[in-house]
């Protein structure tokens, strides 16, 4: 089975597109990547959050976006093992 990676921009609450914020389709697996770091990793259900998803306002503004979530609640979920947190994804 042959997938297709899509990469596609983010945007803003007017719908623009923000600079340096993308979201790739692989997939069952969807990335998130601010800059060069992938910073949300979601494959199924299953949430896993890079190390720098908080890395600067921006950032977490639009990863909370993307999960529909606030910084605190995404803590929260990290905190409680619902959200998996890992260093090393970049």
């Amino acid at each position: 089975m042959k997938t297709s990676v899509r990469v596609s921009q983010m945007t803003n609450d007017n719908y623009r597109p923000v600079a340096n914020h993308f979201i790739i389709e692989d997939g069952d697996t969807v990335y998130i990547q601010s800059y060069r770091s992938i910073v949300v990793k979601k494959e199924y259900n299953k949430i896993t959050l890079g190390r720098d998803w908080d890395y600067s306002r921006t950032t977490m503004k639009y990863v909370g976006q993307y999960l529909g979530e606030n910084a605190k609640s995404i803590r929260a979920k990290i905190a409680s093992d619902e959200y998996i947190y890992d260093e090393n994804m970049v």
